[in-house]
């Protein structure tokens, strides 16, 4: 009997489509299996690695982690080039492109705006400048690095030999073939690294921005004092002392700084001119205690940088070793790499560990520039225009060439950077930026990677320029420690909060920024520890040089020092009370705004979902109906008291700078930011906004999550989605579902110190989170732990693409092994590279 012949007529024909679709799907999936997995690497074996000069071991753990064994510097940072490679070469294709302003060379048309932006600011170009100014040795390694990946990329000539990225890409831009890598790829990524931790750029854009609407006192509401009398600074010690910054030594006029910090408790409510950082919840955590504190004994140290959430992590972690350490080969360093970039950025030796936060000075201005024609209005004089030519190649399109003009004070980026835009008496804006010039951050990585004590890590922090770090530091000897690097500008006037004139000269920067020695830095303090959040380093009142004024505002750094003094009271601290700090959800704002709401008049459902907040102790884990239902009223207190008056680019993202805002307005019940200006014949009041957020609040939940209050969870709302940092937003919904991974509820919020940022203009997602997490303990290195983001593995499908992320929203924690022994232990796959 054929083949359906049981079947009526209209079902046979039926069941062969169905037949030949099942079959086509089949294959289909066949073809995806092999493309994919044709792609993973090799990780066991042996394979021979033209230019090394012995034999190098790659052991690899579950997690897909290498650590590295070498007998020389360039065969260890050859093979590191090749793992990374292996793991990770999409993404350093892509990066590359990225930094170069060549991204329509890979997605055509669809990325001109940005590769004009890049061009213009010029990133690769400075790296160029860069390469030959750095120490031998750094080149040498950079070298040896390209070598490594270049080895990988002629071993796999084909695009479904490299990953399943360059497949997809194929079907659109067929002709792409990879170039072979170059040091100066290394080092553009080091300008992107700068660029988002470039601190206030976009906040002088907003001050310009409101104050085309506002007048400048209201501007100035926006933006209020760092609040020193309760949010410590980082280094609450010392001061500049015959040139040097000299942690025992104090200012002057003592009483003077008592004065003025008892005025500042009574005028705290009065806004004044001082601002923050608040820029999408970029921002970390890092903190040291002293062993005095510990029940080891020894130091502990933790760091967790909070950066836009990617797939795959922006870290890959690895373990460099030289065999027998040497002055030829130093290097025996475990920790967090960036894929293309040679040696560990974030980690721990043998003997020393060191975390980094974002410092934020203020390291880039906005010059208002008088243009006409090819020349430019400067101290009386008409200058003519520095310009260059920049050639685009776009895929599916003809070359596109952009002019590049400057000023003495940089390019100018109007025409490149829409919020850019020039005010009064000017028609140009020029950006002024210290990764614009040739700096030594690549000399300061491996001179990190191969210290051995305090001095010869603060010898390398002079060399860490761009982007400025607060460094925290801990030894096996038992010193801990702070140092603030960082090429930061000396002004003639002004402090870089505003947009300013370029014509005049008098805003200029002085040619040398302030000195390395003058700036803060702290050993083994008083107290026993040190906390790093972003928060301001230091009192103005005590430090005459200007950093910026536009920190974080010391919420997450409050609660960070609140409980390290509780876990030391409790006994001492260990690295499981340093993963629980890390942990933390509280909201620290929720105990004043909470207490505001309580005392409005609510009638209807709205108050039953106040209830929730009674006996709300702050935190906000997934399952929390109070976190829901705060951070929804959070919401619609930031939109309703602001949207109406400030423009679209500069509203509220969220952030501890509204923080210090509304704790302001609270006391200010009549304040004009209360208005709705646009209802007419009614002036509403600080009530009247906080009724009508819990309103909103109560409508929103009950709309997305039904309207039993006590069922609402936080992490319903507050997920977190991977996404594949170029395909994962192609707009094609197959592709995305390749890559892409989530999505997940996360607990936290922006500024707890569990920090999963997200943006109150547009819903609860999370945008930016603790990118990896590390608890170094220095008793013993083999103790220490860490989590990345993603997994190891930068191909869709491998076991290890994803595999920590689950993980890492639990708030758990693998072994960071280092010591050989460990690292054999653990291994389950072991490759040998020969010359």
């Amino acid at each position: 009997m054929r083949p359906y012949a049981w079947m009526p007529r209209p079902l046979r024909w039926f069941a062969r489509v169905l037949t030949v679709l099942l079959a086509l799907a089949l294959v289909l999936a066949g073809v995806l299996v092999y493309t994919v997995r044709k792609s993973f690497p090799q990780v066991e074996g042996a394979l021979r690695l033209p230019g090394l000069t012995g034999d190098v071991e790659i052991y690899r753990d579950k997690s897909g982690i290498p650590h590295i064994y070498a007998s020389s510097a360039a065969d260890l940072f050859m093979a590191q080039g090749f793992v990374h490679a292996q793991d990770r070469f999409f993404e350093m294709d892509f990066r590359r492109h990225m930094t170069a302003g060549r991204l329509s060379e890979l997605f055509g048309a669809a990325t001109l705006d940005t590769d004009k932006a890049l061009r213009t600011m010029g990133w690769r170009r400075v790296a160029e400048q860069e390469l030959p100014e750095l120490a031998q040795q750094t080149q040498d390694h950079l070298d040896a690095y390209a070598k490594g990946v270049n080895a990988w990329l002629s071993a796999n000539p084909n695009a479904s030999d490299r990953s399943l990225e360059y497949s997809i890409l194929k079907l659109q831009n067929g002709d792409y073939r990879p170039e072979q890598w170059t040091a100066v790829d290394s080092l553009s990524w080091l300008k992107a690294m700068a660029w988002d931790l470039r601190s206030n750029m976009e906040d002088e854009i907003d001050r310009a921005l409101i104050a085309a609407k506002l007048p400048r006192e209201r501007v100035e509401q926006l933006y209020p004092d760092y609040p020193y009398d309760r949010h410590s600074p980082i280094v609450t010690q010392g001061t500049i002392d015959q040139d040097r910054f000299d942690q025992r030594a104090e200012p002057r006029l003592r009483a003077g700084v008592r004065t003025l910090t008892q005025a500042a408790k009574t005028l705290d409510a009065v806004p004044s001119t001082m601002s923050t950082e608040d820029r999408e919840g970029i921002g970390s955590n890092s903190w040291v205690i002293s062993g005095d504190h510990t029940k080891s004994g020894k130091p502990l140290l933790a760091n967790d940088p909070h950066l836009s959430a990617q797939m795959p992590s922006v870290w890959y972690q690895a373990g460099l070793h030289c065999r027998e350490i040497t002055e030829e080969c130093p290097y025996d360093v475990t920790g967090f790499t960036f894929s293309g970039v040679p040696g560990v950025i974030i980690g721990h030796t043998d003997k020393i560990a060191w975390g980094f936060t974002n410092l934020g000075p203020d390291v880039a201005d906005l010059f208002l520039e008088k243009v006409d024609g090819d020349t430019y209005l400067y101290k009386g004089e008409q200058v003519k225009l520095e310009t260059r030519q920049e050639q685009i190649k776009v895929a599916g399109g003809s070359p596109v060439t952009i002019t590049v003009r400057s000023t003495v004070h940089g390019p100018l980026i109007n025409e490149v950077i829409d919020s850019a835009e020039p005010t009064g008496e000017a028609n140009a804006v020029a950006l002024q930026w210290t990764a614009l010039a040739p700096g030594r951050t690549a000399d300061a990585l491996f001179a990190l990677n191969k210290a051995t004590d305090w001095q010869e890590f603060k010898a390398a922090a002079a060399l860490f320029e761009v982007p400025a770090q607060n460094l925290v530091y801990a030894d096996t000897a038992g010193k801990i420690g702070y140092q603030a690097p960082g090429r930061i500008p000396v002004r003639q006037k002004g402090d870089g909060t505003w947009p300013v004139p370029g014509w005049t000269g008098e805003y200029d920067w002085r040619t040398a920024p302030i000195p390395y020695d003058q700036l803060p830095s702290v050993e083994d303090p008083a107290d026993g520890f040190i906390v790093t959040a972003n928060n301001a380093v230091i009192d103005p009142r005590r430090y005459r040089p200007f950093l910026t004024r536009d920190w974080a505002y010391g919420y997450r750094s409050e609660r960070i020092r609140d409980l390290v003094k509780a876990a030391i009271d409790k006994g001492g601290v260990d690295a499981a009370a340093m993963s629980e700090i890390q942990q933390d959800t509280r909201n620290e704002f929720a105990e004043t705004l909470v207490p505001a709401l309580m005392e409005v008049d609510l009638a209807g459902p709205g108050g039953q979902a106040r209830q929730l907040l009674k006996s709300w102790d702050g935190t906000q884990g997934p399952d929390s109906a109070p976190a829901a239902y705060f951070n929804a009223v959070w919401r619609q207190v930031l939109v309703l008291t602001f949207n109406d008056e400030l423009p679209e680019g500069a509203r509220p993202a969220g952030g501890d700078r509204w923080y210090e805002v509304i704790r302001r307005l609270l006391q200010l019940p009549d304040d004009p930011f209360w208005d709705d200006v646009t209802t007419e014949n009614r002036k509403e009041t600080r009530d009247d906004i906080l009724r009508q957020a819990m309103a909103s609040a109560y409508q929103e939940l009950a709309d997305r999550l039904g309207e039993d209050v006590a069922a609402w969870r936080w992490g319903d709302l507050h997920t977190l989605e991977l996404v594949h940092g170029s395909l994962g937003t192609s707009g094609i919904a197959p592709i995305e579902a390749l890559f892409n991974r989530g999505p997940f509820a996360v607990p936290g919020n922006k500024d707890a110190v569990n920090a999963t940022g997200w943006n109150v203009q547009r819903d609860y997602a999370v945008t930016a989170v603790p990118s990896m997490r590390m608890i170094v303990d220095l008793s013993d290195m083999d103790k220490s732990q860490w989590i990345n983001l993603t997994g190891a593995s930068g191909h869709a499908f491998h076991e290890n693409y994803w595999d920590q992320a689950e993980v890492w929203a639990r708030g758990d924690l693998l072994p960071m092994h280092s010591k050989p022994e460990s690292v054999k232990k653990a291994a389950v796959h072991t490759l040998r590279l020969t010359p």
